[in-house]
Formats: C-alpha cells, structure tokens, sequence
C-alpha cells in the first residue's frame, strides 16, 4: 500500500469515532454505575474493530 493510497483509506477512523461515541454514551450512565461507563466504551471500541473491515472491503471493490 503506497503512502496515497493509505492516506486516501479512512475506515480505521470508524474505530476512534465509535470509541467517542462510546464514551460521550458512558459520560450519561457515569452517574448511574462506573460498569456501564466501561462497557460503553468496550462496546464502542467493538463496534469500531468490526466496523472497520466492513468499510474497507467496499472501498477496495
């Protein structure tokens, strides 16, 4: 993969807006339990690692 070509590819940005996701989700079940907080941000940081292939396999078809 050439140094354009990786910079053209922004699927690996699912995975750190997921994880924002998740955080802004456990910021609002902060109150409620610390648990929740940390799975919200494990279920964003999953979401955005499964996401990821997703994408890139349609851009390169």
């Amino acid at each position: 993969m050439t140094k354009t070509e990786k910079k053209e590819d922004k699927s690996t940005w699912a995975i750190g807006g997921t994880t924002l996701i998740g955080i802004g989700v456990g910021f609002i079940f902060l109150q409620k339990s610390a648990l929740l907080f940390v799975a919200c941000v494990l279920i964003g940081i999953g979401l955005g690692l499964v996401i990821t292939p997703i994408i890139s396999r349609k851009k390169e078809e």
